[in-house]
């Protein structure tokens, strides 16, 4: 059954839970008030995958955070978590990384091939991890694995709307080297539209090194914060919101920089089952 009371949610912290470890290295070259991914950052979970065509992402991949699918109607949710970072005003984000597609070349002008559309992608993101039908819970991301160059490049990001219609976004520049790790947000240019998928990124012109970058989908769970280095925060089910883990959601971690490393990242937690 679901949790419904406060002593079912306490049962469950104390009998019935999955335990949750964050052990992070640092990540040099950032950047303060950009959001960087801890995806491949090593340690524990281990270090993700540069992913390659468009794909769904779930807690099997290398690099989420395990734990225990339930049988309807048990539910999971995030429910306790502690944080000690390295850097001093660290915030971090904890995301369902929904799908994903990597390789896109910093050195290419023609439309690169993305093809990431979480209602077709690998059968169709499940409903529970999407959120809302309409797509407007999902985040859409550019996100770097290696350096691209510093020469001066616009990107421009085609994508279809949760009504099937297409367009482009914005131009998004990409120049001036952009670090691997960095996430650029994907805003609608639409209106009352939610993207559902990126079907390509065109370059306006070379950055002058290839490196990697990719798109990203994800669903903001939960956040958790340090203001003072390396003093353990603890957050209750309260604090984070007591969101649900839909099952075979893949838990990452991104993080606001306050400075020019993301620092370590420590810290353990609990999904409730019940």
């Amino acid at each position: 059954m679901t949790i419904t009371t406060r002593d079912q949610l306490i049962s469950a912290l104390g009998n019935n839970n999955s335990r949750l470890v964050w052990d992070k290295a640092s990540i040099a070259n950032t950047v303060a008030g950009q959001l960087f991914s801890l995806w491949r950052a090593t340690g524990t979970p281990g270090q993700g995958a540069i992913p390659g065509a468009a794909a769904l992402a779930t807690s099997a991949l290398t690099g989420a955070m395990g734990f225990t699918n339930q049988t309807a109607p048990a539910t999971s949710y995030y429910a306790w978590q502690t944080l000690a970072a390295g850097n001093p005003a660290t915030s971090v984000e904890v995301h369902d990384r929904l799908g994903h597609m990597g390789g896109l070349s910093g050195i290419v002008t023609t439309a690169q091939t993305v093809s990431l559309d979480l209602s077709t992608t690998g059968g169709g993101l499940p409903a529970a991890r999407r959120g809302d039908a309409n797509y407007s819970d999902v985040q859409w991301w550019l996100e770097w694995y290696t350096d691209t160059g510093a020469t001066a490049s616009n990107a421009t990001v085609n994508v279809t709307y949760d009504d099937g219609s297409t367009g482009n976004l914005a131009v998004i520049a990409v120049g001036g080297t952009v670090r691997a790790g960095r996430m650029i947000p994907l805003v609608p240019a639409v209106a009352g539209r939610f993207i559902r998928g990126v079907n390509n990124v065109t370059l306006s012109a070379s950055t002058g090194t290839a490196g990697s970058f990719g798109v990203t989908a994800t669903r903001p769970r939960t956040a958790v914060n340090a203001n003072v280095a390396n003093k353990y925060e603890q957050f209750d089910w309260a604090q984070l919101g007591l969101p649900e883990i839909p099952n075979d959601s893949c838990l990452m971690l991104v993080m606001l920089c306050s400075t020019t490393t993301t620092g370590t990242v420590r810290g353990q937690g609990k999904i409730a089952h019940g």
